[in-house]
């Protein structure tokens, strides 16, 4: 467990600075760059940019090489691309050009850490480790998500945007230093002679389409991130306009949704033991759904309430959601496929996300806010309909059923 809890500190330093940076970058492109509204939109879409473009490509190249270098390789590699941002700053020439190239690139190594990231857990833990294991990242994601955030808004108030790409770049090189003091070696990966690079990305989106849990997992996935990303692309506008809300109370109601987030990473292994793999993952995707329908219901004055559950709700579902989905998927997917698996999941939830959100502003330019909200609400609870007519409910247990 001793390499574990390297890679686990690892990753919640890495973690720690890419919501920094999620942050800080739109703020220095508004702050430093006197960017437009589309520009800081394209801001954000670089930083998601490389799942869409490399995400496959990087899953078979995560199984034709160790983990511990790919990681490697990505901490030393975002940090060099953050310390480029406070130099040019230094010297006045930094442009959004730079800026977007940066995020970009920054983006793209963070595909190949995650996908490296989560292929490496199963070579360090045996398979009755691997939920706990789980929902201890599932933490870091939640208290990164609160503290990178909280911490960054502070940072470039008293360092200026630039700057704090700074502080990003240690955060990166810390998490390598971490990655470098894991003991575990893995051996070298065999090399077949006729391999070929599209024949093992179709590999990979094959197994999953043929596995009778992956599948409706990836399927379910998507639809519940069609519903919440379609919801939200207009969820800030309904808080502002329609409930009245300033946004120091609309922040508020984030952190309150972070603390059901740490909960659920907490409770995880223990709701799991008593309900199993598969109906923990189909209650908590028919809870998620629920949970973002109800926030259509939400009014000002006491019927806050009704977001304040919502998010608390929502949040505490997507981390056992994740945990057990990822727990899953690490279990039955041969070694040599789990990156090409991993890769072509996650790009289910992140290749979703652009055509989600364009789909939300057009229904709520035509539709209103509330009723967007509703809409989408509802899509997302009818995620778990793609689970509810698989196998998963029929069981109760999944690990050890490879497909």
């Amino acid at each position: 467990m001793g390499d574990f809890r390297r890679l686990w500190v690892a990753d919640a330093v890495s973690q720690f600075g890419t919501r920094m940076t999620f942050l800080a970058a739109p703020l220095l492109a508004v702050l430093y760059l006197d960017a437009s509204t589309f520009q800081v939109a394209l801001v954000r879409t670089c930083e998601t940019l490389g799942w869409l473009l490399f995400g496959l490509l990087a899953g078979a190249w995560v199984d034709r090489l160790r983990c511990r270098p790919v990681l490697l390789v990505s901490d030393f590699g975002r940090a060099a691309l953050m310390l480029s941002v406070p130099a040019a700053a230094a010297f006045g020439v930094l442009t959004l050009g730079q800026l977007y190239v940066v995020m970009f690139l920054a983006g793209v190594l963070t595909v190949f850490f995650d996908v490296a990231h989560q292929s490496y857990l199963p070579r360090l833990l045996s398979p009755d480790k691997l939920m706990p294991a789980n929902a201890k990242l599932a933490a870091n994601a939640s208290v990164a998500a609160l503290a990178g955030a909280s911490t960054g808004g502070y940072l470039v108030q008293l360092l200026t945007a630039p700057f704090v790409f700074a502080i990003n770049a240690l955060s990166f090189l810390w998490s390598a230093l971490w990655v470098r003091a894991v003991r575990h070696r893995e051996p070298p990966v065999e090399r077949a002679p006729d391999r070929h690079l599209g024949r093992e990305i179709a590999e990979g989106v094959r197994y999953v389409w043929r596995h009778p849990v992956l599948r409706p997992i990836a399927l379910s996935t998507a639809t519940t991130v069609l519903g919440q990303i379609g919801g939200g692309a207009v969820s800030m506008v309904f808080l502002v306009r329609d409930i009245g809300l300033s946004a120091g109370v609309i922040g508020l109601l984030g952190t309150v949704g972070l603390v059901g987030a740490v909960l659920a990473s907490g409770l995880a292994r223990r709701l799991v033991a008593r309900l199993g793999q598969a109906w923990a993952l189909v209650g908590g995707n028919l809870l998620l759904g629920l949970a973002f329908l109800a926030q259509a219901c939400t009014t000002p004055g006491w019927g806050l309430v009704w977001w304040v559950a919502s998010t608390f709700v929502a949040s505490f579902c997507i981390i056992l959601t994740n945990v057990v989905s990822m727990t899953i998927r690490q279990t039955v997917c041969p070694p040599e496929l789990l990156g090409r698996v991993n890769a072509f999941m996650e790009l289910m939830t992140w290749g979703v996300m652009p055509a989600a959100s364009l789909l939300g502003g057009v229904v709520g330019t035509f539709a209103g806010t509330r009723m967007t909200l509703l809409i989408f609400g509802v899509v997302a609870t009818l995620s778990f309909c793609w689970l509810l007519a698989s196998p998963l409910a029929r069981r109760t247990e999944i690990v050890g059923a490879r497909g």
